[in-house]
């Protein structure tokens, strides 16, 4: 029965994140154009990765998640790492430091809409799945911080993807829900892995957030207070040093 879970869930994230690249592929919104970036060897990629892994995660996530707050929690990374990619496409501003002084300031930038929106996320998570407000609140950070590692590690083509799919991997051997919840990032990091490593398309914001979401759902789903303990401490470290987080993933 628990394998049954697994394979569904990774089964549903995989066929949905291949059918909305190739429609977008086929008939992209707007025009090519608006679908194109130019990555960090000056190649042109295009962008159809990040919706759509966003919206296989979505998908995988439904059979694992209960009453469908993984998927609400994976829509909305994915839709705040959306907004980032069209808003502060040309922001130089980068980490939580940045994004909390302009806030400070007054200004909302997308990366505090992105910090909150996917923090809200998180504590909807723990909502549902912890009874303690200490475990609710971990489960947040959790869920944010591991949105924003995968986008740390998204400087590459592959780096995100792989490291989703390495992350991911050892939930695979935990019992249901937890087992379930993990195989949805991988089932829809696995559908566009090939795809970003040949410089054919991005994550993005909206892609990398999503699947580091659904990481962050399958941690939650998983651990109890210790674990979800380590994983916070572990995140907000990784958040602390954002710079060399991704100086090390681009090497």
């Amino acid at each position: 029965m628990r394998h049954g879970a697994r394979t569904t869930a990774f089964l549903a994230a995989y066929t949905a994140t291949r059918t909305v690249a190739t429609a977008l592929r086929r008939r992209p919104p707007g025009g090519p154009e608006r679908w194109q970036r130019t990555n960090y060897a000056g190649r042109v990629v295009d962008l159809c990765a990040g919706p759509a892994a966003t919206l296989g995660a979505a998908a995988g996530a439904l059979p694992a998640g209960p009453r469908g707050v993984a998927t609400l929690a994976v829509l909305v990374a994915g839709a705040c790492g959306g907004y980032d990619d069209i808003v502060g496409a040309d922001d130089p501003r980068r980490g939580f430091r940045a994004h909390l002084s302009a806030l400070r300031q007054g200004e909302v930038t997308s990366g505090a809409v992105k910090l909150f929106g996917i923090g809200a996320a998180g504590l909807a998570i723990g909502a549902v799945l912890k009874e303690r407000p200490v475990d609710r609140l971990l489960a947040g950070i959790v869920v944010a911080g591991s949105a924003h590692l995968v986008n740390l590690l998204d400087v590459r083509p592959g780096r995100a993807t792989i490291a989703v799919l390495g992350l991911a991997g050892p939930g695979l051997l935990r019992r249901a829900p937890g087992g379930a919840a993990a195989a949805a990032p991988m089932g829809a990091a696995a559908a566009v892995v090939i795809d970003d490593l040949g410089e054919q398309t991005m994550l993005g914001d909206t892609g990398a957030h999503a699947l580091g979401a659904a990481l962050g759902v399958a941690i939650v789903t998983g651990n109890g207070r210790a674990g979800l303990a380590a994983h916070a401490a572990a995140l907000v470290t990784a958040a602390a040093y954002g710079d060399k987080v991704s100086r090390a993933a681009a090497s």
